[in-house]
């Protein structure tokens, strides 16, 4: 009886926080529409503009308290620039959730945010890490690398049948604690991963269970042991991880290569998909990458991974460096050049 009288109440008591944050996110939502309207009435008013916020400010906090001061009115009047149709908000995101995705400029990505974080149920901390780790861009990267259209990496939600959907480029484990120089080994890596395994699966994406680490597979005469091993739901397959700290090579790609394929043959159900292989390794040569069977194939891939979150200028930059390598090897390619 106590037990479900505690369960009772709890569950009130979150929807009532979840009704308020509904009520919060759609005063605001008011709020700045107000705002924007007022100054798009007539020049007087917009002359006026410089003044309002301020004084709106002031006002609204002698009255209603800190909220509303001039700089979250601010945030209000962009939140409605930003999302000008109230009927599109999202009911399971807070206020602070919406004034995360203010940070975002793109608008495709900002609502690509929107998607993922209400239905994957991301808290703020959360939604404020992906936004901070360019989750985003990094998908994007990945499917630049399988030379998708434009319309494509306007809306992933296309390609969600396909494995390099759920592979970034570089992944971010910085949530390890693990310093950032010096010489890893494999397996300190692998038992962090293991201690931060809830951090881990929503950094590979939506989908992921784990199954096991250093899972056998036998041939006649010999064992293998693979690092780590999930099932993706959503793909309905499973997805090896092969970890690496050191540079990738073209040993660990046919190593890579033989698991998927002895793992295809010995464990795969009859309703599975074809199994994936992931190297995630310490830096990888673009050229190992382009002349090995990583490239094109839609069951193997490389990510490097990054112990130490970059700024997100940092990131960017290196984005963009590996985009200009892969449109120089495209361009290369179709001029008939050697890449």
């Amino acid at each position: 009886m106590l037990g479900t009288l505690r369960e009772l109440i709890a569950d009130a008591r979150q929807q009532v926080l979840r009704a308020v944050d509904v009520a919060q996110v759609q005063t605001y939502w008011h709020i700045g529409r107000h705002i924007v309207e007022f100054e798009q009435g007539g020049s007087q008013r917009a002359a006026y503009g410089q003044r309002l916020l301020p004084q709106l400010g002031q006002a609204l906090s002698a009255e209603f308290g800190r909220g509303f001061d001039a700089t979250n009115l601010r945030h209000m009047r962009a939140f409605y620039q930003a999302f000008p149709i109230r009927d599109a908000l999202r009911r399971e995101l807070s206020w602070t959730h919406y004034r995360l995705l203010l940070r975002v400029d793109s608008t495709e990505a900002r609502q690509w945010y929107v998607h993922e974080a209400a239905s994957q149920n991301w808290s703020t901390r959360a939604l404020e890490r992906q936004i901070g780790s360019l989750y985003y861009e990094r998908l994007l990267l990945s499917q630049d690398r399988a030379a998708v259209s434009e319309e494509a990496h306007a809306n992933l939600k296309a390609l969600e049948d396909s494995p390099r959907a759920f592979v970034r480029d570089p992944v971010m484990l910085e949530f390890l604690g693990l310093p950032g120089a010096g010489r890893l080994l494999e397996a300190t890596l692998e038992a962090a991963l293991m201690d931060k395994l809830q951090q881990f699966l929503m950094e590979l994406g939506k989908g992921f269970a784990f199954v096991a680490r250093q899972q056998r597979i036998s041939t006649e005469t010999q064992d293998f042991y693979i690092d780590l091993v999930f099932y993706n739901y959503l793909l309905k397959c499973f997805v090896l991880i092969d970890l690496q700290t050191g540079p990738l090579t073209h040993q660990d790609v046919g190593q890579m290569d033989m698991y998927v394929r002895m793992y295809d043959e010995l464990r795969r159900g009859e309703g599975d998909n074809p199994t994936v292989g992931i190297l995630l390794c310490g830096s990888k040569d673009q050229s190992v990458a382009r002349y090995s069977v990583l490239h094109g194939s839609e069951q193997l891939f490389a990510s490097k991974y990054r112990l130490i979150l970059p700024s997100e200028e940092e990131l960017r930059l290196e984005l963009q460096r590996d985009r200009e390598a892969i449109e120089e090897h495209k361009r290369l390619n179709s001029e008939g050049g050697t890449p």
